[in-house]
């Protein structure tokens, strides 16, 4: 069954879903799943709304015209999507593996909403995961110039048609143009001690201070390090009797279900930006 997702936001007022839903059922459609969230602070409207094509009156065109009319008239921002396309997706990564296993996993296993199409690595370390799981190993090294190699990394995700990038731990900080360029597709994650233990090796810093918690979060990158709007987070509980290895492997197993499932959030088209936050549907 293929079916469209209409994401919605705008000034808050009344008879949005009225006329959001009308139209579905002029045109002969049925509603498969709809949600909504009002802002009171900035009086702001969201709404993903999920529709089945079966019988539907307008072709693909036709919605994409009616849904243009309705965001005029009702001065609203959409993003219209259609279920049987997969957008290609490109995972950056260095040489740590757990991240990145468990997003090739649930992609083999068909449980992505998108088709990952290559891996891209500043090392080599990594290809044999790649080749594993018959994907296209990309070694783009980060020499001096960032830019030149920002370029080539562009080149190749145009080349492929990419529409989504997925940093799973790729160590490397992305420049202000590139992340510009992919504003609200590039994921990453992180470990949740930030800022409070930033550096290297802050799970030593976190043993030392005797934390209780830690955790793991993704979210959207924007030029500000780390500060792009939150999409998914975790926590476990740590105790005295967990040495530094203990938290390191706690915190492994938390990045890559978050990463994974901030990933799956963003293809299934269930995440609005919301300035530096998000509203996500559930």
């Amino acid at each position: 069954m293929i079916h469209a997702t209409l994401l919605v936001s705008c000034q808050d007022r009344t008879g949005l879903v009225a006329a959001l839903s009308d139209f579905v059922f002029r045109n002969g459609g049925n509603i498969i799943d709809l949600d909504q969230h009002s802002e009171a602070d900035s009086a702001t409207f969201f709404m993903r709304l999920v529709f089945d094509l079966q019988g539907f009156r307008l072709d693909r065109e036709g919605i994409k015209a009616a849904v243009g009319v309705l965001a005029q008239s009702h001065q609203l921002t959409t993003h219209l999507s259609f279920s049987d396309h997969r957008p290609k997706v490109a995972v950056f990564c260095s040489k740590m593996p757990h991240c990145l296993y468990d997003l090739l996993l649930c992609h083999s296993l068909g449980e992505l909403q998108g088709e990952i199409v290559a891996l891209v690595s500043n090392h080599e370390y990594l290809r044999g995961v790649a080749e594993h799981f018959r994907l296209p190993f990309h070694h783009v090294p980060m020499g001096p110039d960032k830019a030149a190699t920002e370029a080539t990394q562009d080149r190749l995700l145009a080349d492929l048609g990419v529409e989504m990038v997925v940093l799973a731990r790729y160590m490397q900080i992305l420049s202000p143009a590139f992340v510009e360029r992919w504003a609200g597709r590039i994921i990453n994650i992180h470990h949740s001690f930030l800022p409070a233990f930033v550096g290297a090796k802050p799970y030593h810093q976190a043993r030392e201070r005797g934390v209780k918690l830690i955790g793991a979060t993704a979210h959207y990158v924007t030029s500000e390090l780390d500060q792009g709007p939150i999409i998914e987070q975790d926590v476990t509980r740590v105790s005295h009797r967990d040495d530094v290895e203990s938290l390191v492997r706690k915190g492994r197993e938390l990045e890559r279900v978050v990463l994974t499932r901030a990933v799956k959030l963003h293809l299934e088209r269930r995440v609005l930006i919301n300035g530096s936050r998000t509203v996500v549907f559930g």
